[in-house]
Order: structure tokens, then C-alpha cells, then sequence
């Protein structure tokens, strides 16, 4: 198979190249940056802008599959940066899919695309979209998943979309960073009661579930045109494991707490303010992140179980041991 992975330098992206070169794929990965530890692994690079429709369209050619991984991610933002990444840059690929007769378009989504802030217990695919969404992100992501679900078909192009949730793990450059420096700085804070449970995704999971989608695209299968929810299927309590985290990093932990409301109220005048003042960086606080981390989200993955055998390969434990190891010999924290 010939795979082209879109954002392949980035978090799950490397590791979906990764699991593809080790199953003997041609890969082809289109990324802004050089990658010289993938080009030594037998990747080809092709440097690029997802925004660029000529740019990607070259990256295409003779590819068999597509593995959209490439998107404008985080908080910081104007809404026309998100939705020229996350919804041109997908009509570009879908584009290039039809013009280079690529057969298959794996969408990598997020399960923030039916996030409306409030507690989603044990909730599967039938969930719809919100009316209003609290980030840019997960807006511009649910676009964006519901063009390449609705292009299923045309052109002989199958397509699905994986809902990864939380994906943590080694090389991760946003989740547990911000964890780690939030609380070093003394800036997190306990939404609520703590009490909370949430989904999580190891990251070679998540690339795993791409591999597989991948594989049974194919006419007569389920998989075509349908989204997909990706967890470990083991549910945490949101809190307790956040400090866990931060004990074996030697990081103090999270102690105090912050009323829902109230870190609501703050994260709108956050956004408000970091849009006007792009210069102070990344807000404290946003609404999106304030229900996140107040509110219980699991879901369910039997659809993926089902239509094409996933199983979170890594366990929790499993991951939590590599997770440590990086840090520790990364020595970066």
C-alpha cells in the first residue's frame, strides 16, 4: 500500500507513519518541517502547506490512501485561521484524492466534534453534532468531518473519520506539557468537585485505529462514510489521574478547586482578550476547557469493535510506564 499521511511530523501523525513503515508500506508524508528521523525510518517527505491546493494535489500522486491527519489544533486563534487549516486544507486533500483517483481518505476528527459542554456518559455515534460549539476547533473539525463523511462514494473515494479522545503519550507536545507546566507554575486548578470521569486514548491506539480503519475501507464493508469514537475502553477519573501524572514526574499536584461557573465566566474573558492581544500567547483558561475538565465524557467504541476489530493494543498501565520512561530519559520536564 501507498500511503500519504498529511501533519506526518506531528504527534499521532508520526506515529501512524511509523506503524505503516513497520507493516513494509511505502509511506509519504506531507508536513510543513523536515523529519530526518522518518526519512532514516524510509519515509518520503514532501514539504507543504495543507492551504497550498497545488501543493498537496503533487503530494498525491500514486497514492493509494490518504491519512488526514494535518490540522490547526489548540485554542489560540481567529476563526478564519481554524477553518482555512481544518475545512479548506480538508477540501483540498478530498480534492486531490479525486484528481490523483486515490481510493481512500482516512479523516482523522476528534470527539470535541459533538462536545456541547455537558456530561456525555457512555455516549456513542448516534450523538449529533451541537447546536453551538465552544472552540473554533472542534467547529472547524466538525465541518471538515462532515464533507469527507458526505464524499463517501463520489468518484469510487470511500471515506471514514476516527473520534480519537484525549491522546496522550510520548512526544506529545501539548497535553501533558501543559499539564506539567500549568501546575509547576501553580496555575491549575480542580473544576468542580474532581470527581469526573473521562475517556483517554494512548497514542499508538489511536494510530493503530487509523491502520485498521484503513484496511477494511473497502467496498461491502461497514466502514465507508461512517465515524468512528477511539478510547482505550477503560475510563479514568479525570482528576486522579491528572496527579498520578504529575506525582511520578515529581510534580506537585493539584489541590485547589475552582467553581464550574466560575472558571466558565473566566474562560470567555480569556478568549476575549487573548483574540485582541494575540501577543499574550496561549489563555489561561476557555469555556471549551473549563467544561472539559468539570464534565464526565465516555464513549462508547463498540461501532469500532464491530465493523473493523479494534482493540486498544496498549494498556493504560502499559502506556503510563512509557510515558514515565520519556521523561525520564527525554529530561525534559
Amino acid at each position: 500500500m501507498r500511503a500519504l499521511v498529511t501533519g506526518g511530523g506531528g504527534f499521532l501523525g508520526q506515529y501512524i507513519v511509523r506503524e505503516l513503515l513497520q507493516g513494509g508500506h511505502k509511506v509519504r508524508v506531507f508536513c510543513r518541517g523536515q523529519y530526518p528521523e522518518l526519512t532514516k525510518l524510509g519515509a518520503e517527505i514532501f514539504q507543504g502547506d495543507i492551504k497550498n491546493e497545488t501543493e498537496i494535489t503533487i503530494a498525491g500522486e500514486n497514492q493509494d490512501i490518504i491519512f488526514h491527519t494535518a490540522a490547526k489544533v489548540g485554542v489560540q486563534g481567529r476563526y478564519h485561521e481554524f477553518y482555512e487549516t481544518n475545512v479548506e486544507g480538508t477540501k483540498n486533500v478530498i480534492r486531490t484524492c479525486f484528481r490523483n483517483q486515490i481510493k481512500k481518505l482516512v479523516y482523522t476528527s476528534s470527539s470535541s466534534v459533538t462536545y456541547d459542554g455537558k456530561n456525555h456518559e457512555n455516549v456513542d455515534e448516534t450523538l449529533p453534532y451541537p447546536k453551538k460549539f465552544l472552540a473554533y476547533y472542534s467547529h472547524t473539525k466538525a465541518i471538515a468531518e462532515q464533507l469527507v463523511l458526505s464524499h463517501n462514494g463520489d468518484n469510487g473515494l470511500l471515506t471514514c473519520a476516527l473520534r480519537p479522545h484525549l491522546i496522550w503519550g510520548p512526544h506529545d507536545k501539548y497535553i501533558i506539557p501543559k499539564l506539567l507546566e500549568g501546575a509547576k507554575q501553580g496555575r491549575l486548578r480542580i473544576i468542580g468537585d474532581g470527581k469526573n470521569i473521562t475517556d483517554i486514548t494512548y497514542v499508538e491506539n489511536a494510530a493503530h485505529a487509523h491502520i485498521l480503519a484503513g484496511k477494511n475501507l473497502v467496498v461491502g464493508s461497514p466502514v465507508p462514510g461512517q465515524a468512528y469514537f477511539i478510547t482505550q475502553g477503560q475510563s479514568v477519573v479525570m482528576w486522579e489521574w491528572i496527579n498520578m501524572i504529575l506525582k511520578n514526574l515529581n510534580v506537585p499536584p493539584v489541590t485547589k478547586h475552582l467553581s464550574p461557573t466560575l472558571a466558565y465566566a473566566l474562560g470567555y474573558v480569556c478568549e476575549k482578550l487573548y483574540e485582541r492581544v494575540p501577543q499574550l500567547g496561549h489563555p489561561l483558561m476557555t469555556r471549551l476547557i473549563a467544561r472539559e475538565l468539570a464534565t464526565t465524557h465516555t464513549y462508547d467504541i463498540t461501532k469500532a469493535r464491530k465493523h473493523f476489530g479494534y482493540e486498544a493494543k496498549i494498556s493504560t498501565e502499559e502506556g503510563l510506564q512509557k510515558l514515565f520512561a520519556y521523561y525520564g530519559s527525554a529530561r525534559n520536564f
